[in-house]
C-alpha cells in the first residue's frame, strides 16, 4: 500500500473513534507538519503506521489535557513525538511556557513515556538525518519479532563507542567491545559506512580501510 492511502485510511480510523474535544484537536492539529514526518521520516522507516495515535491526549503535572503530535504504543512502549517549528517552540516561547514543556516533559517521564521531539527544518529537509535517529531511538524497543533488531542494536553501540572514544573505530575495538570475531566487527563497520553513517578514516596514502569515523553531520548533531 502506498503512503497516501495508508494515511488517509489512519487518518479515517482515527477520526471514527473520536469525539469532544479529542475529535476536534484531531481535525484542528494534524496537518502539515505532522503528516511531513509520517511521509519523510516514519514511513521510510517503518512501512507502516501500526500502533501510531495523532494528536494523543495525555494528562500534565497539572491534570491538564496536553496533546502528543504522535504516540507510539506497541506492548508496554510508551513513546510521543514532537515536530516542532522553530517560530512556535523557539522563537516565540516566552519564559513560562518554556518552563511549562521542560516540567511536563519530566512528568511525563516519570510517568512512563518518553518524549523525541524533531525540528521541523530537519524533517523537511534532513530527513535521512531523523530516519538515522530515529532507527537508533527505536533499536532500543525492538521485539523478538524483529530480525534486525539485534543488529540495529550492536549498530546503535558501535555508535555510542565510537563517541566516547572520540577517535576512528577500528575493527579491533569492535571485536573487543561486542565480543565478536574480527570479520563480523569489519562487516558491521562496513554496514554503517553504506548506511552514511560512518565513513573510512583518510589513512594517507594506504589503500587498505583499518579505520572508521562517524560522519561529521552526526557527530556535530550528537555533540
Amino acid at each position: 500500500m502506498e503512503f497516501e492511502q495508508a494515511h488517509s485510511n489512519f487518518m479515517q480510523q482515527h477520526l471514527a473513534g473520536r469525539a469532544g474535544e479529542r475529535l476536534g484537536r484531531l481535525e484542528r492539529g494534524h496537518h502539515h507538519a505532522e503528516t511531513l514526518f509520517l511521509r519523510n521520516v516514519w514511513w521510510p522507516l517503518m512501512g507502516h503506521l501500526e500502533h501510531l495515535h495523532p494528536e494523543y491526549e495525555v494528562s500534565d503535572w497539572r491534570g491538564r489535557s496536553y496533546f502528543a503530535d504522535f504516540a507510539w504504543l506497541p506492548g508496554n512502549v510508551r513513546l510521543l513525538f514532537e515536530i516542532k517549528g522553530f517560530a512556535t517552540h523557539v522563537r516565540d516561547m516566552d519564559r513560562q511556557k518554556y518552563c511549562s514543556e521542560l516540567n511536563r516533559e519530566t512528568f511525563l517521564y516519570a510517568m512512563g513515556y518518553q518524549v523525541l521531539s524533531f525540528a521541523y527544518d530537519d524533517v523537511e529537509q534532513r530527513p535521512d538525518l531523523c530516519i538515522t535517529l530515529l532507527r537508533l531511538a527505536l533499536g532500543r524497543h525492538q521485539t523478538g519479532k524483529a530480525p534486525t533488531s539485534r543488529v540495529l542494536l550492536m549498530e546503535k553501540e558501535l555508535i555510542k563507542l565510537a563517541l566516547s572514544l572520540a577517535r576512528p573505530l577500528r575493527p579491533i575495538d569492535v571485536k573487543l567491545h561486542l565480543g565478536l570475531n574480527y570479520r563480523t566487527s569489519a562487516s558491521l563497520l562496513h554496514s554503517l559506512c553504506e548506511k552514511g553513517w560512518m565513513r573510512p578514516a583518510q589513512q594517507g596514502n594506504r589503500q587498505r580501510i583499518v579505520k572508521y569515523e562517524l560522519m561529521h553531520g552526526m557527530v556535530d548533531f550528537l555533540n
